[in-house]
């Protein structure tokens, strides 16, 4: 892969993948948070996912102010203004831990200053996302050597989610009803040492800027955007799409496994699995989408980003429908990534398992759908990346979707089947809504 002719391009290249890295790691704690929130009196499976819903509604907010942002301004401006806002948004996550709460009293106060630090995060994650892709893209020449860099820096964005749920339920302990927001501290201190590391690194670090060569040339109003291509629009719906996939997937397994044998009534029956346990299956759909990366990073160079995307959406649809339809009381003996950095084994229903086999196809869904969405459309990539931005906010609508639909089947497997009509978009895309039909566009 010839990622730049130019070696000074790695130092930049480096610090996309670092924050790459923290954008999962800070995003990936909702899930055992959530876990917790479901835990206290009066919060059904949908309440537990507004904290995600929260994270990721904010891109709906900034997507389109972060990629105005980023032209005017420029990639570490937006870099070092979102570590900024997502220092503010961990630090209103950690009060929420120190308010008083015992069970019995009223949680909901306690989860509204949650969920307010959720959604301050959520600005921050969208504007680094806003970043890092584009910057890639840029870096990497766009078309195949482009969605190569993005799968790898995608990698080291895995390997942050593999850590999370695994390192937030070693932290987190047991959950009962007495277990706190004040439990999740500790974790919620180490994204915010994150934060201040990243923030230090990144402004010592010389980031190129081509988009405000660009806009400094030319400051005339263009007769079009990025909506103006029709691959772009559709694929801005299967980003939606495809982020809640990612997201809607492990949160289900999670609530899935940690749920009661035998709960109470109106309430869906899970595996009554411990919640430090469960992480270790969950860790190991982000240890997949790891190794699903890399693959895809590797092979970039011999397949096609539209080529990869056709066969992850179809092997996705084969995973998740067969789940759907396995009994729980078949069973596997799963290997999972644990703690220590070893593996382990985990009985686990078998469509749970398949279901954390997407891990593998969801890998390279983003970086392919990117690709696809922003070829062809040169100068209107920079404003693209903020209406992408703007449909990331998909992760925290689907799950709530399927949060719903598991309340009112009282089944998470039955959930699965919004996760099944979202392939069925990503693949319809992948075989004909990816094709760039206005190339009359001037797009120098």
């Amino acid at each position: 892969m010839t990622l730049s002719k130019n070696k000074s391009n790695l130092l930049p290249i480096i610090m996309m993948f670092a924050l790459f890295a923290m954008i999962s790691f800070v995003t990936g704690l909702s899930n055992p948070i959530g876990v917790i929130c479901k835990a206290q009196d009066g919060i059904p499976n949908w309440m537990s996912q507004l904290g995600n819903f929260g994270n990721f509604i904010a891109y709906a907010v900034m997507g389109l102010p972060a990629g105005i942002i980023l032209k005017n301004k420029g990639y570490k401006f937006t870099a070092l203004t979102a570590i900024g806002v997502g220092i503010i948004g961990v630090a209103i996550q950690m009060v929420s831990g120190y308010m008083p709460y015992a069970p019995g009293d009223n949680f909901i106060p306690i989860f509204m200053v949650y969920l307010l630090g959720a959604f301050v995060s959520g600005f921050s994650m969208c504007m680094l996302n806003t970043v890092v892709n584009p910057m890639l893209n840029t870096l990497g020449g766009g078309g195949k050597s482009g969605n190569q860099l993005i799968q790898f820096g995608g990698s080291l964005n895995s390997m942050a989610a593999t850590i999370v749920p695994i390192l937030g339920g070693a932290l987190i302990g047991t959950i009962t009803r007495e277990t706190s927001l004040r439990d999740a501290i500790p974790a919620l201190q180490i994204a915010l040492v994150i934060f201040l590391v990243a923030f230090a690194v990144l402004a010592a670090v010389k980031i190129p800027e081509p988009g405000l060569a660009k806009g400094s040339a030319s400051k005339t109003k263009e007769d079009h955007g990025p909506m103006s291509f029709r691959h772009f629009v559709f694929g801005t719906v299967a980003i939606f799409l495809y982020v809640g996939i990612e997201v809607g997937i492990p949160n289900f397994m999670n609530l899935f496994l940690t749920a009661p044998l035998t709960p109470e009534a109106g309430e869906a029956a899970g595996m009554g699995i411990d919640p430090a346990a469960a992480g270790t299956v969950v860790g190991t759909y982000w240890f997949l989408m790891l190794i699903g990366r890399l693959l895809g990073g590797a092979l970039g160079g011999k397949y096609s980003a539209k080529e990869q995307l056709l066969f992850v959406s179809g092997l996705g649809l084969i995973l998740v429908g067969t789940g759907i339809f396995l009994p729980k009381s078949v069973t596997v003996e799963m290997p999972v990534f644990l703690a220590d950095i070893s593996f382990g084994f985990q009985t686990v229903p078998l469509s749970v398992m398949l279901f954390a086999l997407c891990g593998l196809c969801t890998s390279i869904m983003w970086g392919g759908i990117f690709n696809l969405a922003v070829e062809g459309i040169g100068k209107y990539t920079e404003m693209g990346a903020g209406i992408f931005m703007v449909m990331v906010c998909g992760g925290g609508i689907l799950p709530l979707i399927q949060g719903g639909v598991a309340d009112v089947t009282l089944s998470y497997t039955a959930s699965f089947w919004v996760i099944v009509a979202a392939l069925v978009y990503l693949l319809w895309y992948a075989l004909a809504g990816c094709k760039n039909v206005n190339t009359d566009i001037p797009v120098e």
